[in-house]
């Protein structure tokens, strides 16, 4: 192997470790998970953390996976004590701003999983945004009762004790 292709190799290896890796830009994604899912479990939400390092206001538009037939930016509603998932054309991020994708508020939908999301396992998506276009992202697969990146979580439960699993099944948009 020549020098030059050791190097990128190795380049590329320690781009495949790494928490959530953005292509050279404005976009910086953090802390990117999904829980593990149950045999049978047909659904999964993924989180993160969007930072727009740009002096130009952007816009997730749609993410794109091939680990589900299906993949939704949703947002959860709470009114008069009734939690609502429904699907969302898009989320701003402002510039030098910061959006965060958490249980209980904005989500990815991977719908109609192929294979069950196994824990230590990697989810690979793109993201696509208005200006700064396609980003690749790696969702860490944790633990089923995982509950929240850096700070806490709500003990392994969506807020609103809404299941994520049973999407589609009877759950109001």
């Amino acid at each position: 192997m020549t020098l030059h292709r050791y190097a990128a190799a190795l380049l590329l290896g320690l781009a495949a470790t790494g928490p959530a890796l953005a292509a050279d830009g404005p976009i910086d994604i953090d802390d990117a998970w999904v829980r593990a899912t149950v045999p049978g479990q047909p659904n999964g939400a993924g989180y993160m953390e969007i930072e727009n390092e740009g002096k130009q206001n952007d816009r997730l538009l749609e993410v794109r996976s091939d680990a589900a037939e299906r993949v939704e930016i949703h947002t959860v509603d709470s009114t008069g004590g009734v939690a609502r998932m429904r699907q969302v054309d898009g989320v701003d991020v402002s510039a030098g701003g910061e959006v965060k994708f958490a249980p209980g508020g904005f989500h990815v939908m991977f719908l109609k999983l192929k294979a069950p999301f196994k824990e230590g396992d990697r989810v690979s998506a793109t993201l696509r945004f208005e200006h700064a276009g396609e980003v690749p992202v790696q969702f860490e697969v944790k633990p089923a009762a995982y509950g929240g990146g850096k700070g806490g979580g709500h003990g392994g439960h969506d807020m609103g004790g809404m299941d994520h699993g049973a999407h589609g099944a009877g759950m109001k948009h």
